[in-house]
């Protein structure tokens, strides 16, 4: 019998934050597996050690962000890493989602302006292409970022401060994204569906997360108000639509896919989490165990020239 070494990654400061690491650990332990949690930092790591290690909530990355994906390059090429670099590298950085929309997926419409861009002109014409309805809103967000860290939702009126906002972005170097503010989110919340080899394990409701006149959060993720939820027809064509149009050669590991409601009532895609998405086990009985399958359902196809330990050695 072979036991497989596999290691959730995690930020020291997430450690007691992300409610999905205990399941899963106790799911991954009851299969048999030698789990190890992990900071994606810690520099006394053997990650050659493991014979998989999957990203699980690495969030202060969006502080760190060379830093990080200098890492992944260098833990990819002494173990598995899952997601991979590549996706991992797609997926940080907003601009997947322009990507996206011209393959025809449908987005929450929105421009982007990146660093050295005249921020007052580009927030002018946002507006004057977006903002033609009463009470209009809309939000500012970085490029890179997650948890909804530094973004902020402003109305038309308050362009003063939304300009202030997307001007000290641009000065830290960071790309931005503006985007409207769909009302319907305030009623409905978003949806997220879980995605595990490819085969979709549950949803749920996430609660508005940006209210009016809030400052943008400066910690590594909003509160979030959740519940389980059903997803609808139209919710499953369009996740599915957008998981065929990621640039990966097979289904990944772990996606999420997040929808916002428009105007008319149809979804459209908000974010695709592919690199270290909360999944909301606790909402979703038997998911934890659907994870864990998953990943040594990839360990035992994984061909690596390191035995795995035995049960006997141990």
């Amino acid at each position: 019998m072979t036991i497989h070494r596999i290691a959730l990654v995690t930020a020291r400061a997430a450690r007691d934050l992300d409610e999905d690491l205990p399941p899963l650990v106790d799911a991954l332990t009851r299969a048999g597996a030698a789990v190890s949690v992990l900071d994606w930092d810690d520099d006394a790591v053997d990650w050659a050690a493991q014979d998989l290690a999957v990203l699980r909530s690495t969030w202060d990355y969006t502080q760190r962000l060379a830093e990080f994906l200098a890492w992944v390059d260098r833990a990819a090429a002494q173990t598995t890493l899952l997601n991979p670099p590549e996706i991992v590298r797609w997926n940080v950085d907003k601009h997947y989602l322009g990507e996206l929309a011209d393959q025809g997926v449908a987005t929450v419409p929105g421009v982007f302006v990146e660093p050295g861009d005249d921020a007052a002109a580009a927030l002018t014409g946002f507006l004057a292409a977006y903002g033609r309805a009463d009470a209009f809103e809309f939000v500012v967000k970085p490029c890179v970022g997650a948890g909804s860290r530094d973004a902020q939702r402003h109305g038309a009126e308050q362009a003063d401060a939304a300009l202030v906002h997307l001007q000290r972005l641009l000065a830290a170097g960071r790309s931005a994204l503006l985007q409207p503010y769909l009302a319907r989110v305030d009623e409905h919340g978003e949806t997220a569906l879980l995605w595990f080899n490819g085969e979709f394990s549950h949803a749920i409701r996430k609660g508005p997360l940006l209210r009016r006149n809030e400052d943008a959060t400066r910690a590594l993720f909003a509160p979030e108000h959740i519940t389980a939820r059903a997803p609808s027809p139209a919710e499953m064509a369009l996740a599915r639509a957008t998981l065929a149009r990621i640039p990966a050669a097979e289904a990944l590991l772990y996606a999420r896919v997040d929808l916002i409601h428009d105007d008319d009532g149809s979804p459209r895609l908000l974010e695709l989490e592919l690199s270290e998405p909360s999944l909301f086990f606790g909402h979703a009985e038997g998911s934890a165990d659907r994870f864990a399958a998953a990943i040594l359902d990839r360990v035992q196809a994984v061909r690596t020239t390191r035995p795995a330990v035995s049960a006997v050695a141990r």
